[in-house]
């Protein structure tokens, strides 16, 4: 079988999309990077710290005792704290800390820590320029992936050690993986192996497999056209599945969701259902490659998927290795029932469902800078426009399908409403995809119109720097607030405390007053950190951020200074200290474009 060369001009086009793509990645991560330090710790980033450092000692005893360490006492000893998450990005986080902080003393503990987060936020920027240049030109690929980390929230979680952000990266890249494997050999494997990365991230990536079978299914039924024998194996496979599924529907149907997870031991039904699923599937994709190479790319992904994500899941988290089916089970569990936190949402506390239906996009079009907000929007709708007159490619459909699955799935009513936006993360590469085509077209029709400048490209770039100029503008102005920012449509952030919505979750705007604590607070003075848990006091101090000689206590009444952080959910916390103070004055505060975060009183 003959190729044919690549030309010098496409050659050098290949390397010139390498070494954007690479730009973006080491600038998307020394941005990270070099901004790291101000970023305070969110409540359960140092619950993570604290995992993490624990994984990280037990990666120690596994190279001087490999026996010991593979005992469920040793994994247990070291895994169970903060069990109710996988593995990987803590295992990640600590590694990290064991070589640069550590081992190199090259960083804090904090931002060895981080550096995993970093990176997974930085690998977001080339995989939205990548995914974009099918559609667009380079510079609105350019334009789609830098946005990404200029939204000013995304900016600020994209440094946290937590798993937001590296579950949005993980989901883009099984998403990329299984568009690739489409033409190319081998991304098959490869789709399938991201999805055991990703549902080893966090929870909400086993979502991923339910978007993409429609995809695989038309796809694969069209490329068995004038093949009976490949779509006989097409359905035959497909048939495993449902056949799958149906059985432990029916086991659902009977003993019920609880008491299936309760007995899904290792030899059970359960088990051997995946098992049979799996090698049956393997044996029809075999004879399927054998018959039509075309069909057999479109459904190779998700069997991938189906087999190995869950044994990556297994091998990744030694706390399921004694025990796999019934910690599993109860990891399950813990996400099927997971309580509900307080939130501020338009005046109202929201604390149980129903929930608002409008909530998610209401919240994303007051946090997003409106010059990206409406571009997403004309582009979700350009797209929606090109359905309908079914001139739409198979890769605009997947990028529109992920970009609203997230803000769909949070949006339900008796979902979780908390956490600012960091819960629909993973639509947000897809909206910037879809803003970059938005900008794309909106450039070239201006540029027709009336020819500003002397290129259509020089157009493109002028719009994308405008639109690039607010949102970097609002970064600088909140940043390291993050948490706290709201865009034009909101009025900013005076306009979102008048709108009554949350100001800050979770504690890292304290930031702002420990340097006058630091500064102010008399030695051994007792100091009370609203909403800040043992184990953030335990991390500022740990990293320098905070003295060592004051009296940290639990409540107002205990304190002679307090740190009250504004949540109207703990308006009776003001209250309390006014009185155990007996001040109503405070001494000093962090103000937001003035809007109150943080007020710290001391006792008269």
């Amino acid at each position: 079988m003959s190729t044919t060369p690549a030309t010098p001009n496409a050659l050098a086009e290949q390397t010139l999309e390498k070494r954007t793509g690479w730009a973006l990645f080491v600038g998307g991560f020394f941005s990270l990077l070099f901004t790291e330090k101000p970023a305070g710790f969110v409540r359960d980033e140092s619950v993570y710290f604290a995992a993490a450092e624990s994984h990280a000692r037990w990666f120690k005893l596994l190279f001087s005792s490999p026996a010991t360490a593979f005992s469920d006492g040793a994994i247990v000893q070291a895994f169970d704290f903060n069990h109710e998450h996988p593995a990987l990005m803590k295992n990640l986080f600590g590694l990290s800390y064991l070589l640069f902080h550590e081992g190199l003393g090259l960083l804090r503990p904090a931002a060895a820590l981080r550096v995993p987060a970093f990176l997974a936020a930085a690998a977001i920027l080339p995989l939205i320029y990548v995914m974009m240049r099918p559609l667009a030109g380079r510079v609105a690929a350019i334009f789609a992936a830098v946005s990404f980390l200029l939204v000013p929230r995304q900016f600020f979680e994209a440094h946290l050690a937590c798993f937001d952000v590296p579950v949005t990266a993980a989901w883009l890249f099984v998403v990329f993986c299984f568009w690739q494997a489409f033409e190319k050999p081998r991304w098959w494997v490869y789709a399938g192996l991201a999805f055991g990365l990703a549902i080893g991230t966090k929870h909400n990536a086993f979502f991923i497999p339910v978007l993409l079978v429609p995809f695989s299914l038309w796809r694969g039924w069209e490329r068995s056209k004038g093949v009976p024998e490949a779509r006989t194996l097409l359905l035959q496979i497909n048939g495993v599945y449902v056949a799958g599924a149906a059985a432990y529907g029916l086991m659902v149907l009977v003993m019920g969701a609880q008491r299936v997870l309760g007995t899904f031991i290792l030899l059970s039904p359960h088990l051997v259902i995946f098992v049979a699923a799996s090698v049956a599937a393997g044996l029809l994709l075999k004879k399927l490659y054998a018959v039509n190479v075309g069909t057999f790319r479109a459904v190779a992904p998700l069997v991938a998927m189906a087999v190995l994500g869950p044994v990556i899941f297994y091998l990744h988290w030694p706390y399921l290795w004694h025990h796999p089916v019934d910690r599993a089970a109860w990891y399950f569990t813990f996400h099927l029932t997971h309580n509900h936190y307080t939130w501020f949402y338009l005046g109202e506390l929201l604390r149980e469902p129903p929930f608002p239906l409008d909530y998610v996009v209401v919240v994303t079009a007051m946090t997003v800078p409106a010059a990206f907000f409406v571009p997403m929007v004309l582009g979700l709708g350009g797209v929606g426009w090109r359905v309908w007159k079914r001139e739409v490619t198979l890769l605009e459909v997947l990028i529109v399908v992920n970009a609203v699955a997230s803000v769909a799935i949070i949006s339900q009513p008796d979902v979780p409403h908390f956490g600012g936006v960091k819960h629909w993360f993973p639509s947000m590469p897809f909206l910037a995809m879809l803003m970059g085509i938005a900008v794309e077209r909106g450039a070239t029709a201006l540029h027709g119109w009336r020819p500003l400048l002397k290129t259509r490209e020089q157009t493109i770039a002028a719009v994308a720097v405008l639109c690039c100029l607010s949102a970097l503008i609002a970064s600088w102005r909140v940043y390291p607030y993050g948490t706290s920012f709201y865009s034009e449509p909101a009025g900013g952030l005076p306009g979102g405390a008048s709108l009554g919505m949350q100001r800050q979750f979770w504690a890292n705007n304290v930031t702002g007053v420990l340097e006058w604590i630091n500064q102010n607070a008399r030695p051994g003075e007792r100091v009370y950190l609203h909403e800040c848990h043992g184990g953030q006091i335990r991390d500022y101090q740990k990293n320098g951020m905070l003295r060592t000689d004051l009296g940290f206590v639990g409540d107002p009444f205990s304190a002679d200074l307090v740190a009250y952080q504004y949540h109207q959910e703990f308006r009776e916390h003001e209250f309390n200290t006014w009185q155990a103070l007996g001040t109503t004055k405070p001494v000093t505060g962090l103000y937001v474009d003035e809007t109150p975060q943080v007020v710290v009183y001391r006792r008269r």
